[in-house]
């Protein structure tokens, strides 16, 4: 089955769902542990019936949900499918979608050579890959590698947080407001560069024109 474009999963018009790398992602507000249960219950017999299987994640008033195809390497028609099943089971129940609410962080290591230094955090995180570091059980965030030079001072890490398209502004606002800067858009709408009063810098990302 072909991996989907973020273009063409913003074509499917799933309401409530954000495409994350690699992922559909949706939060479903279900009020207390048992509704959140029972949604689990369905979400996972639709699930064994199409083999398709999402990761759940269940807390007391919500569930978070990601959908990916690991044989296409992100996301497919049957993620889309799968994805309006799960919005009919939260709509029977009274759920209501969050998806703007998810968001993906991801860790930027800027050095002059990568290379000298990814075995230490291979082992140290016990995390695997090459370029990209990651999580085997896919649960705490990816570690990547930019190049930067070696004059001092310099930043070493920075946070890549990726949001839905139509979040970045609201966070930009936000982050303005609460003392940060914007100091590059020249890339957007694939990121933007902000960053906090003391020149620590952070990219707001989305799958736009990657």
């Amino acid at each position: 089955m072909d991996k989907l474009t973020g273009q063409q999963i913003a074509d499917a018009g799933l309401t409530g769902w954000v495409y994350l790398p690699g992922g559909l992602h949706t939060r479903i507000a279900t009020g207390d542990f048992a509704a959140g249960l029972a949604l689990v219950d369905r979400i996972g017999a639709a699930a064994q019936e199409q083999d398709h299987h999402p990761d759940l994640d269940l807390r007391y008033a919500f569930v978070d949900v990601r959908l990916t195809s690991h044989d296409a390497g992100g996301v497919t028609d049957a993620d889309v499918r799968l994805a309006r099943d799960i919005s009919r089971f939260a709509a029977d129940a009274g759920h209501q979608l969050r998806g703007a609410e998810r968001s993906l962080v991801e860790l930027a290591l800027d050095s002059p050579d990568h290379a000298e230094v990814r075995g230490f955090y291979t082992a140290a995180l016990a995390y695997t890959g090459e370029d990209d570091l990651s999580d085997p059980a896919g649960a705490l965030p990816t570690v990547w590698f930019q190049w930067s030079g070696t004059q001092e001072p310099r930043q070493r890490w920075h946070l890549d947080v990726w949001v839905d398209p139509g979040e970045v502004q609201p966070r930009i606002d936000a982050a303005l407001a609460a003392g940060g800067r914007l100091v590059d858009d020249s890339h957007a709408p694939s990121f933007w560069v902000l960053a906090d009063a003391q020149g620590n810098r952070l990219c707001l990302c989305t799958w736009q024109e990657r």
